[in-house]
């Protein structure tokens, strides 16, 4: 794993999901960077984040806590001055909502991803990892599509970046348990609220099931091995909905796919769906206590 120590990172659109649990993880396993810096448009979402990390001493000095848009090149300028390691995660990534608003997710996902590397080129920055999703391979949806733009604008950057030590790279990874937007907190919510049943598109769905320190450590070992170029997929295992639905002790209905809704996702075009590996009914509730607690 890479040694964080002396390094100024700073991560775009830090005060999401996956930025808070990364700051998380560096305060308990005493990562130490120099400089742990979260840029992102949502100050509510830093106030409480701020509240979690308490007084990590390397998300304390001048620089730390950033407000600003992915979309606006001039603040990426600046909030990237004396960066060695930015972790692009800044994404609009609500399926239904890019599909509502095609300009939105264009303008944050796209472009959002085309100024992170002329920012980073700019200011010469030494490694630029970018967060993408499975939703990318084959995409069918607005937010895959935008998702597979972005991958390749910042593979591209490595074109550009002439003698300096300049290195673009993306960590390709399925669903994450318990991230915004995902199915885990909708379920939950709808069984604290009495639901009677849980509402399943199709009975042969399958999704990738990622836990957040897997995905936190997998991001951490692409920092330490990145050359430039590469598009890292760590091997996950995968759940059928249904045994999601046995894991929470709730029966289901079928509701039907939705539209540009996939039966089983890929991390990459040569994937096959049918060599997955499955967890267990129990290993799902075990993996679902550790993400609520």
């Amino acid at each position: 794993m890479i040694d964080l120590s002396g390094k100024n990172i700073l991560i775009t659109g830090g005060s999401g999901f996956f930025g808070t649990a990364f700051c998380m993880y560096v305060k308990k396993h005493n990562l130490n960077p120099a400089k742990l810096a979260i840029l992102s448009r949502d100050y509510t979402k830093q106030l409480i984040l701020k509240e979690k990390v308490g007084d990590l001493p390397c998300m304390k000095g001048a620089g730390c806590w950033l407000t600003g848009d992915v979309r606006d090149l001039d603040r990426l300028k600046k909030a990237f001055n004396k960066i060695d390691i930015v972790i692009h995660a800044a994404a609009m990534k609500h399926i239904k909502n890019c599909q509502d608003e095609p300009e939105e997710a264009y303008l944050t996902n796209t472009v959002g991803a085309y100024n992170v590397v002329e920012a980073a080129l700019y200011r010469k920055i030494n490694k630029v990892l970018f967060i993408s999703t499975d939703k990318a391979v084959e995409p069918i949806t607005l937010y895959g599509l935008t998702k597979a733009l972005a991958e390749g604008l910042i593979l591209g950057g490595n074109k550009y970046k002439g003698t300096d030590d300049i290195r673009f790279s993306v960590c390709r990874y399925g669903n994450v348990i318990g991230s915004s937007g995902s199915v885990l907190p909708i379920w939950l919510k709808m069984i604290k609220e009495g639901a009677g049943y849980l509402p399943v598109t199709d009975e042969r769905c399958t999704r990738f099931w990622y836990p957040v320190n897997d995905a936190i450590e997998f991001v951490l070992s692409s920092l330490e091995t990145m050359r430039g170029g590469e598009v890292f997929i760590p091997r996950i295992k995968s759940i059928r909905i249904t045994d999601l639905c046995k894991a929470l002790y709730m029966p289901y209905k079928v509701a039907g796919l939705r539209c540009n809704e996939k039966i089983h996702e890929k991390m990459d075009i040569n994937y096959d769906s049918e060599h997955n590996e499955f967890l267990t009914v129990e290993e799902i509730r075990e993996t679902i206590k550790e993400a609520i607690l």
